[in-house]
């Protein structure tokens, strides 16, 4: 339960740090390529609360992490077009990487275990 309120309290963050980048893009990407990477921030936050809510959790952390995914494309397209400063990639992009980090354990816990696929006692 900690872990799942951890990683909320990370993309809170993460998504306040990016609204204050999107607004350095140029005004005609903030409605395409700025959209694109919100609508991404706007799924991992839905798929997270969804998960926590135990609403198919596992579906729900699976569309999670592809949301990470395609928002860390779109982070390294916005960092080679020069909507992003090297520094606001490089934080942003550690942020995703900790959430996904964070998103990996937690996924690991609710894995159903397969019969025969344990450890040996």
């Amino acid at each position: 339960m900690a872990e799942e309120l951890k990683i909320i309290q990370k993309l809170d963050e993460m998504m306040d740090y990016a609204d204050a980048a999107l607004d350095q893009f140029p005004r005609t990407k903030k409605v395409s390529l700025g959209a694109k990477m919100q609508d991404q921030m706007d799924i991992m936050l839905t798929s997270c609360i969804r998960a926590r809510k135990g609403y198919n959790t596992l579906a729900a952390l699976k569309d999670f992490d592809v949301a990470i995914m395609v928002l860390q494309i779109y982070i390294r397209q916005a960092f080679r077009r020069g909507y992003l400063s090297p520094k606001k990639y490089e934080v942003w992009s550690s942020k995703v990487v900790e959430i996904g980090k964070m998103l990996g354990g937690w996924m690991k816990s609710v894995k159903p275990s397969r019969p025969g696929m344990g450890s040996r006692p």
